[in-house]
């Protein structure tokens, strides 16, 4: 039996925090420097409930959509069954069998799981390995698989690094198996799941309603059509991205129609060593944590593809995201970094349009990349 807190919910209550402009701090769970919906002035129906560590949310209009509440209550139910099937923290999912099983053999997997290991691959691949679902041994040695941030040392940083690798999972789809080929493989797709699960939840949606907009923790939304009031249709769907050190102010407005936005930061998850900083978002390539950005948000139409570049895209930092964009018109990103000056803030467009976004705080420094010259609509 559910607990009563973890139950849907579709009262005005369960809106807490979730719209901008209200004042308190964010939840406990919330992701660093994450993208939320802004502020609105009108009652629209919202199930909220709790999985993945952390709340899932649809808003759509009841009135405009009479089938809506209904199949958000649907969609939430699938969430909870993606949960069961991918959560590494669930001995009887489907990779925590795999991480039990493929490096003695072959193992088979449903077809959706196997397309996703598939797609995680490409995007490996196409990060140059920025994005790797098998970082899992970096994540223990360094203490953030527990999120006990300690220093290790250079041994166990490259022992770890070795049992790193999507290289080493082997994918046969004619049989549908997973084969790891380095025996201390792991596989975790925290990084990529909840982007996947506002994907399969949107699917689900679509067929009862066209305008709505779904978040996974704030760090992961999905948008699809306009947002409608009594008054007059917006353009889309607003969102704020917040600070990801100061998480009270909100630096620059965005907005999603049919199309996703994930970030990545790592305000919550660090420590200190020598005076030093270090983030819980690791390199996979190097075995280090990644340095130079506080924040990524990476807007896309799939929010599963939006978590992980955002996720690649901190590791990677504005020179290669920038290049990555170029050649991926279809993707668009807001990088937050550290200023030049002690205390300064730089806040990067790559491959925004300019009447898709709006600046919100004047102590920023606002550089942008501009928007690539075969950039497309969503």
């Amino acid at each position: 039996m559910d607990d009563p807190e973890d139950s849907p919910r579709n009262t005005a209550a369960s809106r807490r925090d979730f719209i901008a402009g209200q004042p308190g701090q964010p939840p406990a769970d919330d992701p660093d420097g994450e993208a939320i919906p802004a502020a609105s002035t009108d009652f629209l129906f919202q199930a909220t409930r709790r999985i993945m560590a952390c709340d899932f949310q649809v808003t759509l209009d009841a009135q405009l959509h009479p089938a809506g509440p209904e199949t958000a209550m649907a969609a939430l139910d699938i969430v909870e069954q993606l949960d069961a099937e991918l959560s590494v923290y669930r001995e009887s999912s489907q990779v925590s069998q795999l991480n039990q099983l493929a490096a003695r053999q072959p193992v088979a997997v449903d077809p959706a799981l196997f397309e996703l290991l598939e797609h995680c691959r490409e995007l490996w691949e196409q990060t140059d390995g920025a994005f790797d679902i098998t970082s899992t041994p970096l994540s223990r040695a360094w203490g953030f698989y527990r999120r006990e941030g300690r220093m290790p040392s250079t041994g166990e940083v490259e022992d770890a690094r070795a049992a790193v690798g999507s290289q080493w999972m082997k994918l046969e789809r004619k049989e549908l198996t997973v084969h790891f080929e380095q025996p201390q493989l792991e596989i975790n797709l925290g990084s990529i799941g909840k982007g996947y699960a506002l994907d399969r939840c949107a699917a689900w949606l679509a067929a009862d309603v066209e305008d709505f907009i779904i978040h996974g923790g704030y760090s992961s939304i999905l948008a699809r059509g306009n947002r409608k009031t009594a008054g007059a249709d917006q353009d889309g769907w607003q969102v704020a991205v917040r600070h990801p050190l100061k998480p009270r102010e909100r630096l620059i407005e965005l907005t999603l129609k049919d199309c996703a936005a994930g970030t990545s930061g790592s305000a919550n998850q660090f420590f200190y060593h020598g005076g030093k900083r270090y983030s819980h978002v690791l390199d996979p390539r190097s075995g280090w944590p990644a340095e130079g950005v506080l924040s990524a948000t990476v807007l896309c139409r799939m929010a599963a593809d939006a978590d992980a570049l955002a996720t690649a895209f901190f590791v990677m930092g504005i020179e290669q995201a920038r290049q990555y964009v170029e050649e991926h018109p279809d993707v668009r990103a807001v990088l937050i970094c550290p200023g030049t000056r002690s205390g300064a803030t730089d806040v990067h467009l790559v491959g925004l349009a300019p009447d898709s976004w709006k600046l919100l705080s004047q102590a920023v420094n606002l550089i942008d990349h501009g928007t690539a010259s075969t950039a497309s609509d969503f």
